[in-house]
């Protein structure tokens, strides 16, 4: 039998999922950034530099198949600022999936818990909410290679720039005080077309390689946000090791 504890959590996660759903049904799309473009990419993993995380994803080198959605969070016209979130699956062994989810924010670390308006979809992208990896808390972002094509202030600029060219963005790792260390890459390809992108639904507290887990009040708030949002939709849990129409 549940302590009173217990009922009262799962009394608060039935209400804000159940909220969730309410706002998608009347908004008509995804409650959390609904207007978006999808692609598909391939994730090289080159190792984490200085001391291991302990998630051997992100320690050992590797190639995997993705999935990328760059979105607008309110979403604004195109050029307004706006809170622009980025979407990365890595498809890997045994279809599971690995849904990475990070949102315009600072490089610095003050700045890296706070989503920060932005008109050009390059620039930094945070987990905002940290991750557990035994005692110690880490965050992970995309950050802009200096290296690859501007990606632009419109999502169709970024359309654009994956037809000209293979645009790239840095995956890095850090710790609340730490500097951000590269530890991969993520190398767009072609546009998915819009039912696709449409049916995309992602997980960032369930899909996660062992040795890494969501923890704080906005891992929870995200995952009843996110339950409450697929279920309005329709969406259904999947594997990633399809095309990545996954949850």
């Amino acid at each position: 039998m549940p302590t009173p504890s217990e009922s009262v959590a799962a009394g608060a996660a039935v209400a804000a999922a159940g909220a969730a759903a309410v706002l998608t049904r009347w908004r008509g799309a995804r409650l959390l950034h609904p207007t978006g473009r999808s692609f598909t990419a391939e994730v090289m993993i080159w190792g984490t530099p200085g001391p291991p995380t302990g998630v051997a994803l992100l320690d050992e080198p590797g190639r995997h198949r993705a999935t990328v959605r760059f979105s607008r969070g309110a979403p604004t016209p195109d050029g307004w600022p706006d809170v622009l979130g980025l979407a990365v699956r890595l498809h890997l062994a045994d279809a599971r999936a690995f849904d990475l989810l990070v949102s315009s924010s600072g490089a610095a670390p003050v700045l890296r818990n706070v989503p920060l308006p932005r008109r050009r979809f390059a620039g930094t992208y945070s987990t905002i909410m940290p991750f557990r990896v035994g005692t110690r808390r880490l965050w992970l972002a995309a950050l802009a290679d200096p290296d690859s094509p501007d990606l632009g202030r419109s999502l169709a600029e970024v359309a654009a720039a994956t037809r000209a060219d293979a645009p790239r963005l840095v995956l890095a790792v850090a710790s609340a005080v730490g500097p951000w260390r590269p530890f991969g890459q993520v190398t767009l390809g072609g546009q998915l077309d819009a039912r696709t992108d449409a049916a995309l639904a992602f997980d960032p507290v369930r899909n996660l390689p062992a040795g890494l887990r969501a923890v704080g009040p906005l891992a929870w708030l995200r995952e009843q946000t996110y339950r409450g949002s697929r279920r309005a939709r329709g969406a259904v849990d999947q594997s990633g090791g399809s095309l990545g129409v996954a949850v």
